[in-house]
């Protein structure tokens, strides 16, 4: 089984299960001639890895990518980019005894339905958020490839239930701030709430629970006139990538849902000159305009749910017997998803800029 994000000549596949030998990624359509820094990329999928303070699963995996195509001599060859990532700490036992019960907010019964009761099953098979390593290797070097463009991103967690950092100053934020929220344990703005967020996070595995928040993301640098109208913006091709990272069930760009509640007077951004250079006043419109990039700093924020594995008992069904069952949950799951979701959306969202210079 795999899943593809394709964008004009652009096209990543990402395959493989949880619980299989392996996963990995196939990237077509890059430029020739890159050159890539294999320990950037390392850098930026230990950022995805689970933390050491028990906020995260202890499931730990190396996440070594060995790249098996398109790049020689660590510069891209212009052919597909493979790359494989080995899966050496399962514990398939652990869905043996839910193997025909509907886990409640997971993809099992649909995946049943959709693919006729062949799918992988184990660990949420190709579902799993563990697909998001590949996709990591694959923002990484996009990142790599941005930057030589000059154009540079990040994402930070914007709140955790509802403790929230800072938000990206959509005018004045800098490339300096965005290297330096991606250095941090946990990616914040505010430094003093990474205490309340980790008790918070600690709270809800102690009473078997889960909880979710939202990432924010900036791309600084990127210039105006990339993206088309209507089914092929900017704002499309972001969200097709963003939303294939699991769960995210929310997304929204520069003022996003708070516009509704604006005159169209206070949400306009008044352009203006500066040294011969167009920028807006304000940043409401998060850098895109028509589906077009304006050349000011991108903007946009993703929802993510709880996460859905939680200890506590459910009912649900058994979708083979047709009988109502309850169901405890056993296996090692993140009490919250979104330390290690937000590279995982800015890998996406990476993916999805990249894909206007291929």
């Amino acid at each position: 089984m795999s899943s593809e994000y394709k964008a004009g000549r652009l096209s990543v596949n990402i395959f493989g299960e949880s619980h299989g030998p392996a996963i990995g990624v196939v990237i077509d359509g890059l430029p020739a001639g890159e050159k890539l820094e294999l320990d950037k990329i390392k850098q930026f999928m230990a950022r995805r890895a689970p933390k050491k303070d028990g906020t995260s699963t202890r499931r730990s995996e190396p996440d070594e990518p060995e790249i098996l195509s398109g790049v020689l001599d660590g510069v891209t060859e212009g052919s597909p980019l493979c790359a494989v990532i080995k899966n050496t700490d399962q514990r398939s036992e652990d869905y043996k005894s839910v193997s025909h019960l509907a886990r409640p907010g997971h993809s099992d019964y649909t995946g049943y339905i959709r693919y006729n009761g062949s799918n992988d099953l184990r660990g949420g098979g190709h579902f799993s958020g563990r697909l998001t390593a590949p996709l990591c290797f694959a923002g990484a070097v996009a990142s790599q490839l941005l930057a030589h463009r000059g154009i540079t991103t990040a994402a930070h967690i914007l709140s955790i239930k509802n403790i929230y950092d800072v938000p990206f100053d959509p005018i004045n934020v800098t490339a300096e701030q965005l290297e330096q929220v991606k250095s941090r344990y946990l990616p914040l703005i505010d430094t003093d709430k990474d205490a309340p967020m980790r008790e918070l996070v600690l709270k809800a595995s102690a009473s078997l629970d889960s909880v979710g928040g939202v990432v924010e993301y900036c791309a600084l640098g990127m210039p105006a006139g990339f993206g088309d109208p209507m089914f092929d913006g900017l704002e499309n091709r972001i969200a097709s990538a963003v939303f294939g990272v699991p769960a995210v069930k929310g997304l929204d760009f520069g003022a996003g849902f708070s516009c509704t509640e604006m005159y169209g007077s206070e949400n306009n951004d008044e352009f203006y000159i500066n040294n011969g250079k167009i920028l807006t006043r304000t940043n409401r419109h998060g850098g895109i305009l028509g589906g077009i990039s304006s050349g000011m700093p991108i903007l946009l924020r993703a929802a993510v749910k709880p996460t859905p594995s939680v200890s506590r008992p459910q009912r649900t069904v058994d979708y083979t017997a047709m009988t109502e069952e309850e169901l405890v949950i056993k296996g090692r799951h993140d009490p919250c998803i979104v330390p290690r979701a937000v590279p995982c959306i800015e890998a996406a969202a990476n993916i999805a800029l990249l894909s206007c210079f291929c």
